[in-house]
């Protein structure tokens, strides 16, 4: 599996990837239909978001971009089997059970088709080399990454998965008029994301950083409040000219 042939030398900056047990058919959905749902060579002008949670933005993305190829990247399984049970007809795990005759990729519901997984670390598949597995060179129209761990403490700084080379590393993958969408509910982290973005080859596009850029940024990580400030602060980064 070429995800294994990847890197995998690279500070962690997500924290657990298994939660509590899974139900059979969600297990069912991750043995039988996520390997189908790997991006491939024809994934081109493709739409990321990076650490998608229990996948409510991506459901949005799909459905309000249905010609578009959606890609997300999220380590922690139990946020993958969620977003692919949303994705899925009700399937019960009597249906599932070991024997029974299932076509995975049919039971996908139609405003679904067009979304692919990434089960690990970002950093992985945009560093995976051509010959390890043969991806394309991504240039994604837009970048979605929605309250990433903040490691609020300052010996865990260096796990902030929004560092200046990681920011690089992004805006090379960013197709021309391409957008970087950031929000984060820690203004620690956010005037911390600042500084990181000056010293990139990407510029701040928004001034008003309040205000979502676009529908749909309302994850449940947002509903949640976790820093009790009711206040998401949101970055626009696009090319330099």
């Amino acid at each position: 599996m070429c995800m294994e042939k990847a890197k995998n030398s690279l500070i962690r900056t997500f924290g657990r990837v298994r939660g509590k047990t899974l139900s059979d058919r969600k297990q069912w959905l991750v043995e039988n239909l996520l390997p189908a749902l790997a991006p491939t060579k024809n994934d081109q002008d493709a739409i990321l978001e990076i650490g998608f949670g229990a996948g409510e933005h991506i459901l949005h993305l799909a459905e309000t971009h249905p010609t578009r190829t959606i890609i997300g990247a999220e380590p922690f399984m139990n946020g993958v089997a969620a977003l692919l049970s949303h994705m899925t007809d009700d399937v019960g795990a009597h249906t599932c059970a070991p024997g029974r005759e299932y076509a995975p990729l049919q039971i996908i519901k139609p405003e679904y088709k067009n979304i692919k997984i990434w089960p690990d670390d970002v950093r992985k598949l945009l560093s995976m080399p051509y010959a390890l597995c043969p991806m394309p060179y991504f240039a994604f129209s837009k970048i979605y990454i929605l309250h990433p761990d903040p490691w609020p403490k300052s010996r865990h700084e260096k796990r902030r998965l929004l560092q200046t080379e990681f920011l690089n590393e992004l805006a090379g993958r960013l197709a021309p008029g391409g957008q970087i969408i950031i929000a984060t509910d820690h203004l620690d982290y956010f005037d911390w994301i600042l500084e990181k973005a000056a010293k990139t080859n990407l510029k701040i596009s928004n001034k008003d950083f309040s205000t979502p850029p676009e529908s749909g940024l309302d994850t449940r990580y947002k509903t949640k409040d976790m820093f009790g400030k009711n206040t998401v602060k949101y970055l626009i980064l696009t090319h330099k000219a």
